[in-house]
């Protein structure tokens, strides 16, 4: 090999042992660090996020820097196709204005929610996944699961958010024209509430974005790396994604790469 390469054994053995630069050692410590923080989000996050996280924790590199080492590594966010899914909309239910007109950020904590329904596969069937999402964090506020698309589904996950946040009066509530949030029993518990209705408008899949955002999310870094072979190991898998990741850990951009928790508790330190 050292004749092919036209060096001598001696260099080649020297060159070997040499040891290593301080450049070198510091490279190899970051790729460590990138790799650390790759497997503490279970591969969901690109270099973007993976980036800012180090920041946050006292460690400088540039987004570039880390970018270069996960495509050097193959280390890739988790992504896949994303499944599509509506709710049934063609029902002689009263339709509620569209209220909220794509108004996605808010001033304060529970001034405006969102909420719909997802579909995650499992070999025992469908799961039904019914999200309430608060604008200002993005904080999933209440959830429910079942294995059929029912009023009570929304309803449960409503409750849930209700007594969670404790809201005043005068809350946008936000969904889309599905049958079961327009059910006289939900627009009941919305009065009860004292919430202010607002659907989507027909056939428009923005007007309800965020949410609807949150689902593709939840699809692509959880349920579609994984194989559920029965309801209840779908349920426990979604509910610490939403309490113990998404919630608690898991940084978002639009809140200046916070959690929503985080988000929450500092305008609560803010108003206090």
């Amino acid at each position: 090999m050292c004749k092919v390469l036209g060096v001598s054994k001696s260099g080649y053995f020297k060159w070997i042992k040499r040891p290593k630069s301080s450049r070198q050692k510091k490279h190899e410590e970051l790729s460590q660090q990138v790799l650390k923080t790759h497997i503490e989000f279970k591969q969901r996050y690109g270099s973007i996020k993976i980036t800012k996280m180090l920041n946050k924790r006292g460690i400088k590199v540039s987004q570039r820097t880390v970018s270069r080492i996960m495509t050097k590594n193959n280390w890739k966010s988790c992504t896949t196709k994303k499944y599509k899914a509506t709710t049934n909309s063609k029902h002689h239910h009263p339709i509620s204005e569209n209220v909220l007109n794509r108004q996605f950020k808010a001033d304060k904590p529970n001034q405006s929610w969102v909420t719909d329904i997802t579909y995650i596969p499992t070999n025992e069937g469908w799961l039904y996944l019914a999200s309430v999402m608060d604008l200002y964090s993005r904080k999933i506020v209440g959830w429910s699961m079942d294995k059929t698309m029912t009023k009570e589904l929304v309803m449960n996950a409503l409750k849930m958010a209700y007594h969670r946040q404790k809201p005043g009066n005068g809350l946008i509530h936000h969904s889309d024209r599905g049958v079961q949030y327009a059910s006289t029993e939900y627009q009941k518990l919305l009065k009860q509430y004292q919430m202010i209705g607002s659907m989507s408008r027909k056939g428009n899949c923005y007007d309800n974005a965020c949410i609807e955002s949150f689902h593709g999310i939840l699809k692509r870094e959880l349920v579609y790396q994984t194989r559920y072979r029965t309801r209840n190991e779908a349920r426990k898998s979604i509910f610490e994604y939403i309490e113990f990741f998404y919630n608690s850990k898991r940084i978002h951009s639009t809140l200046d790469y916070h959690t929503p928790n985080e988000f929450e508790k500092m305008y609560v330190q803010t108003v206090a």
